[in-house]
Formats: C-alpha cells, sequence, structure tokens
C-alpha cells in the first residue's frame, strides 16, 4: 500500500519564540506543525528558516525537526558557526533530550533501541527497521512517569536518523500519540504528535564553550 500525503497545510502563526541568540548562533521554540525547511511548491513555502531569516538575514541551516515535532532548534548566523555545528551533528558531539508522550504502560524504567532505519520506498517518507540495509540507530530512553493508558519518557538520541524516535517507539510497542505517520486508532486521535525536542547541547562555535539551551514542553 502506498501512502498518500495530505496537501493540508496550515501551519499555526505563533510569533517567533527565541530562546537565546549571540553574534554566532540563534536557538529558537519550533511549533508543531511548522515545516522546518520549504516544501515543494508555494503551498509548502512556509517554513521555520524563513521566519528566522525574516528577524535575522543572515541565519543558515544546521539541522532539522520534523514538521509536527516542537521545540529547540539551533540556526547559525555566521558560514563559520554553520561549519562548527555541521561537524559538531555530524561527528555526534551534540547531545538531544526529546520529551515524548506513549500509546501504553512502559513496564520498564530506562533502556537502549538499537535498530538500524531504511526509508521505506514505496510508503515514503516512512522509514522501517532494516537489519541488514539500515544504517545504525541507537535510542536511550527513561520513563517519567506512567498511567494505565499512556506513559510519558525521556528519549535520547545517539544518532540523527530520519522518524528515528517515532519508529523507535513504534518498535518498542508504544507510539508516539497523535503520529500521523506510525499510530494507529486511538492513539493517533490527538491535536498534536506528542515529541517535543526538549534540549540541546553543543559547544559554543566562538571558543568552544559548552552551552546547553532548554524548551519546556508544551503538553
Amino acid at each position: 500500500m502506498t501512502i498518500v500525503m495530505s496537501d493540508d497545510y496550515n501551519p499555526p502563526m505563533d510569533p517567533l519564540v527565541v530562546l537565546h541568540d549571540d553574534h554566532q548562533v540563534i536557538l529558537v521554540d519550533k511549533p508543531a506543525g511548522l515545516l522546518s525547511v520549504p516544501g515543494k511548491g508555494e503551498h509548502l513555502a512556509d517554513c521555520l528558516i524563513t521566519r528566522v531569516q525574516a528577524v535575522f538575514p543572515t541565519a543558515l541551516l544546521v539541522h532539522r525537526l520534523d514538521r509536527d515535532t516542537s521545540g529547540v532548534m539551533i540556526f547559525a548566523l555566521t558560514p563559520h558557526a554553520q561549519r562548527h555545528l555541521g561537524l559538531q551533528f555530524e561527528k555526534r558531539y551534540t547531545k538531544k533530550t526529546y520529551i515524548a508522550r506513549v500509546w501504553g504502560k512502559v513496564e520498564e524504567a530506562k533502556g537502549t533501541i538499537d535498530l538500524p532505519l531504511i526509508v521505506d520506498w514505496p510508503n515514503r517518507p516512512l522509514q522501517m527497521v532494516d537489519h541488514e540495509n539500515g544504517r545504525a540507530a541507537v535510542t536511550d530512553w527513561r520513563r517519567l512517569k506512567r498511567s494505565e493508558t499512556e506513559t510519558r519518557m525521556r528519549l535520547m538520541p545517539q544518532t540523527g536518523r530520519s522518524h528515528q524516535l517515532r519508529v523507535h517507539m513504534l518498535a518498542l510497542g508504544h507510539p508516539i500519540l497523535g503520529d500521523p505517520f506510525y499510530a494507529t486508532g486511538p492513539a493517533r486521535d490527538f491535536p498534536r504528535m506528542m515529541l517535543h525536542s526538549e534540549s540541546l547541547q553543543f559547544r559554543h562555535p566562538d571558543g568552544g564553550a559548552p552551552t546547553k539551551i532548554t524548551c519546556k514542553a508544551p503538553f
């Protein structure tokens, strides 16, 4: 079965929330439902980097968050900062944490998911686990609290594969609530995907000082 993507794109019009800015970087709180970069077509032109560049004209892309994920996202303000940060992401020097609400009652207190991922070509942009051809993907997780129907988790990806946290939670048997791609039935019936980039730790491009910016989950 081929997944038919909806053309409906109604990004939120929330004002830009700046978490930190200086002469090299800017970190903002990306709202859920807004693309990180433009999609194909005029109707997908509105995106976070365009909004950031309207206020900070020299802003350059460093990484992305999925449209339906909210939270901390960093942009470089100089080519030097872009190269510096890009290398940190490539070498996995950055540390990211996410908050997620997932379906069901997670029994274990913590764990690590080590499942390689590859694009599911007939159903792209979906990803899937593939032990033979997939690229390494590792996620550490910790249970924060739970009820009979859902669990609040802190997720700490060691790698940065597309849809990594979403597929890993599905593989754990606990899809992220409101996930339009991987959740089904009542787990999908939420006003947004319950995944938020809570913090980003990196070395500042000017001098290398360890820097950590956090943003509380809105759910």
